[in-house]
């Protein structure tokens, strides 16, 4: 199985983004970057180095909705005249704008972020949105965990790894334990582990770090010898990634706990503190941080957890 890279520039802060052509039949691209004209410039130079255009995809694939990585899926799509567009069901990303929604705003507000902030990041994600088409449920198929994504050569084993967000995938190719995980797994950065509502109740959050926790451990499992994720080169020594992670998460955790007062914190005062100069999109990615690692410590009783109002205050354990 021909795995191709293509690298896509984007116009956010994490640089290019990693896409993937598999050049077997059905021709697949997994991922598609922003919608931007350098991207798809971009994207139709790596096509034709590969011998291929637009028109000769099959099949798109996306390993989640965040817009460096779907934004020109409907593109693509309708250009390579109804192509296949599959992503888990548990991405929202893909329907609208992140934020909103009102179960996105009770998120912050339980995060104790003030009401001026909440309009501040959702206008910001408005703008951010311009780089990515919605698609309505009934415009693309959905990818089940454990399923197989058939090619002529072989397959691809879906495996869903929650965590960046709720429903991020990874492909495995069992033969030679090459995976291409998206943003669950980054070289240099570990990836944010975005705030989301539940997908199976919307009224509560999702428990994004512990799941990418599980997540991690999956892949493992397979012993991969060769990842390709979605930004930066690619991880060959992925044990040696996994235990840095956890020393990462270990210790990020330790500095949220000590960032906890006596009296009580939300998680909003907790980001203020641990991400002191965080801007633009970064405000809400500090969030996003604090929160899955105090909820990260409260579920191993690390910390304890009281509602004040409409927000959560988490306390020093005992």
């Amino acid at each position: 199985m021909k795995i191709v890279p293509i690298s896509l520039p984007t116009p956010f802060y994490i640089g290019p983004v990693n896409v993937y052509l598999i050049a077997e039949d059905p021709l697949t691209m997994i991922d598609t970057g922003p919608k931007t004209k350098e991207a798809i410039d971009a994207l139709r130079a790596g096509l034709r180095a590969a011998g291929y255009l637009v028109s000769d995809l099959r099949r798109i694939v996306l390993t989640h909705a965040h817009e460096d990585h779907c934004g020109l899926a409907r593109s693509l799509r309708d250009e390579a005249k109804n192509a296949e567009v599959l992503v888990h069901e548990w991405e929202t990303g893909h329907r609208h704008s992140r934020l909103q929604y009102e179960e996105h705003r009770s998120l912050l507000v339980r995060a104790g972020v003030p009401e001026d902030e909440i309009e501040t990041m959702r206008r910001m994600y408005e703008g951010v949105r311009r780089y990515a088409d919605s698609f309505d449920d009934h415009e693309h198929g959905p990818l089940w965990d454990e399923a197989e994504l058939e090619f002529e050569s072989g397959s691809l084993r879906i495996l869903h790894t929650p965590g960046h967000t709720p429903g991020s995938c990874s492909f495995v190719r069992e033969a030679d334990r090459t995976v291409i995980a998206g943003d669950c797994v980054l070289k240099r950065i570990t990836p944010n582990p975005v705030l989301s509502p539940d997908p199976i109740d919307p009224s509560k959050r999702f428990p994004s770090l512990a799941e990418y926790l599980v997540s991690l451990a999956r892949l493992r499992a397979f012993a991969p010898t060769m990842v390709y994720g979605g930004h930066g080169g690619p991880v060959n020594d992925y044990e040696e990634l996994f235990n840095r992670y956890l020393r990462a998460m270990r210790e990020r955790q330790a500095q949220v706990i000590k960032l906890v007062s006596k009296k009580g914190s939300t998680a909003w005062d907790v980001a203020q503190k641990m991400f002191p100069g965080a801007d633009d999109v970064h405000r809400f990615l500090a969030v996003s941080e604090a929160v899955a690692h105090l909820d990260l410590a409260h579920s191993e009783g690390k910390i304890g957890l009281e509602i004040s109002g409409s927000k959560e205050l988490y306390k020093k354990a005992g």
